[in-house]
């Protein structure tokens, strides 16, 4: 019996030394969850509040101002803009800035005046079925809960008649609302991983040191590693396009055209993502392990399920950092609201800026190894 259990306490000994002695891999593991515990623990709440909202207050009296009041209080809405025509309104909408638009009639007042209904326009922009959902439910409550006040002080038979408009996707179809997130999330799965392993293969090979010694420069050896994949991720981002239209049945209302152009400054940050976990790892059971890293944060802090207003203030900053927050503002902007150029190019500015400080930071680290070498 005692034979089934021969070198046990050798081979024991042996593998705590190899742990002890890899204390990356050590810290990683142990680290990493509770991390990803505290962030998602403090990050995500389903509670949804404070909707960025735009107002369109063509009334400006004392009723209308009362509603709105009303609305600010109920810590929903958001009200993070004041405009002064239906065009401004909608532009806000497009945008992405505002997930509501609320527009109260110039003859607001003087039909409760007068004993009338009186009619509260909301738009609700429908490519976030969370969002929409709350806002259709908040609005409705507001617009009972003002008449039955009304009806009850001035024992009148009128009402505030609030009129939700779902925008953009008006029957709520899931696919509508998720597919154009996903594609952000899956185009971020495929580059990232493609780059990191593409360094650590040549690191294991015992090749990247040959390329040291040549006058090959960090940038070319980090374009030339990044555009072939480049070439793969946009022929991955055309076959979900594909599917997603004639499959799952999603229309595109915006141009084809404008979304694959800017497509290409998030393949370009994804794929620079990528080459930096690379130039990081030592193996590619390493590099996949720092890959999975961008992975929970990129769907969770970038607006794809939760909106990101629920983000607290102090861990708010970190979505700007993400590419995923911006290139879901431009799938979901062209494919279900029809944004153009004007309303995408902050959008477009910034990836190319993340793209461009990732590739410089890993050129960076490739620099000092050729210093080294």
């Amino acid at each position: 019996m005692l034979n089934l259990f021969r070198g046990f306490g050798a081979v024991f000994y042996k593998e705590s030394l190899h742990v002890r002695r890899d204390a990356g891999t050590l810290f990683f593991s142990l680290t990493m969850p509770l991390l990803q515990m505290f962030l998602l623990g403090f990050a995500i709440d389903t509670n949804i509040r404070q909707i960025n909202t735009v107002v369109y207050n063509a009334d400006g009296r004392r009723e209308s101002r009362e509603l709105l009041d009303r609305m600010k209080n109920s810590d929903t809405f958001h009200f993070i803009r004041y405009v002064e025509n239906d065009h401004d309104l909608n532009d806000m909408i497009i945008a992405g800035k505002a997930r509501v638009g609320i527009k109260i009639p110039v003859d607001f007042s003087d039909r409760l005046l007068h004993n009338m209904s009186a009619q509260v326009l909301v738009l609700i922009d429908g490519s976030d079925s969370s969002v929409a959902g709350q806002a259709i439910n908040v609005t409705n409550a507001i617009g009972l809960d003002e008449s039955l006040r009304r009806v009850l002080q001035d024992r009148a038979t009128f009402a505030v008649d609030m009129r939700p408009k779902l925008l953009f996707n008006p029957d709520s179809r899931s696919p509508n609302f998720f597919l154009p997130g996903l594609t952000a999330i899956m185009l971020l799965n495929v580059t990232t991983f493609l780059t990191a392993f593409s360094i650590v293969r040549e690191k294991e090979r015992g090749t990247l040191e040959q390329l040291f010694v040549t006058p090959v420069r960090p940038f070319g050896l980090l374009l030339g590693k990044l555009l072939p994949y480049l070439g793969i991720g946009f022929f991955e981002l055309c076959l979900i396009l594909f599917f997603m239209r004639f499959v799952f049945l999603v229309p595109i209302h915006g141009s084809v055209l404008l979304l694959a152009l800017l497509s290409l400054p998030y393949l370009f940050a994804a794929l620079s993502l990528g080459i930096l976990i690379s130039s990081k790892a030592a193996s590619q059971a390493e590099a996949m392990q720092l890959a999975f890293l961008p992975i929970l944060p990129s769907v969770f802090f970038s607006g794809y399920i939760f909106p990101r207003e629920t983000i607290p203030k102090i861990l708010y900053p970190l979505s700007y950092l993400i590419p995923a927050t911006y290139f879901i503002n431009i799938t979901r902007g062209i494919i279900l609201r029809g944004a153009n150029i004007t309303h995408l190019w902050k959008d477009g500015l910034a990836l190319c800026a993340i793209g461009t400080m990732l590739l410089v930071i890993a050129a960076r680290r490739f620099q000092k190894k050729v210093i080294v070498a």
